[in-house]
């Protein structure tokens, strides 16, 4: 009998630990989930000519509720994560291109991030242009953290788009040089989907010098994808998604 009672009482205390451990490793799964990790620096690119992979997309172990953006290695094209699934896109001509589905490619700098959850707000009608999502991004979230992922699905009434496509063999030490054979593509009236990630402390870093955003932009039927550059969103026609904290 006092075995018995013994060994009931074992697996009880066992039980109960093992449900503490779980809950502070979920716990430290929710806090960390939505951490945003930078590799390479987008400065080194630009200035340095630093422009060989620092990271292998492959490498990044966990790929569930992945998010991420960067350039391919030697500026050859540009790089989008989304919920796990890694796409390249790479120049064919001034007005085509070709994307794919891979994780093989490297990065000279790449930031991602993990969210396992999203909120969805609806934006004021206001907010059409990059500049606009970008004062109501920083207005809203100064008491969330920050940096962080978000997303944007609907519909562009107009939107430019860039694939940077350094020749082979170019030298770079400054961002004019850097951009020597980008491609510029101009979209319509399409339904979209763009991750982007904010900050007021990486300029040079995963932002350029003069904003606090960086979005890559992929068509709904995944036939076009590149740095977002310039945007109409269609009124109405949007949605937003921050991190669930």
């Amino acid at each position: 009998m006092r075995n018995t009672f013994l060994t009931t009482s074992l697996s009880i205390a066992a039980s109960l630990l093992l449900m503490g451990c779980n809950s502070v490793q979920e716990q430290q799964e929710t806090n960390a989930s939505t951490a945003v990790q930078v590799v390479g620096a987008m400065k080194n690119v630009m200035w340095k000519g630093e422009l060989g992979g620092t990271i292998n997309l492959d490498t990044i172990g966990n790929k569930q509720h992945l998010y991420g953006l960067g350039p391919v290695e030697y500026l050859a094209g540009e790089l989008l994560i989304v919920d796990g699934k890694s796409y390249k896109s790479t120049v064919l001509t001034d007005t085509t291109m070709l994307v794919e589905e891979t994780f093989e490619v490297k990065a000279p700098f790449f930031v991602y991030a993990h969210v396992r959850g999203w909120r969805e707000i609806t934006p004021p009608d206001s907010v059409q242009t990059l500049q606009q999502l970008e004062a109501y991004l920083n207005k809203t979230t100064q008491t969330s953290k920050r940096p962080f992922a978000f997303r944007v699905e609907g519909e562009v009434e107009q939107a430019t788009i860039h694939i940077v496509n350094l020749p082979e063999g170019s030298k770079v030490s400054s961002p004019t040089e850097a951009h020597q054979g980008q491609v510029d593509y101009s979209l319509k009236d399409k339904q979209v989907q763009v991750v982007g990630f904010f900050s007021t402390e990486h300029k040079a870093v995963f932002t350029h010098h003069d904003t606090f955003l960086h979005m890559h932009l992929m068509t709904d039927d995944k036939t076009q994808m590149g740095h977002l550059d310039e945007v109409v969103f269609k009124q109405g026609k949007v949605k937003l998604y921050l991190p669930a904290e």
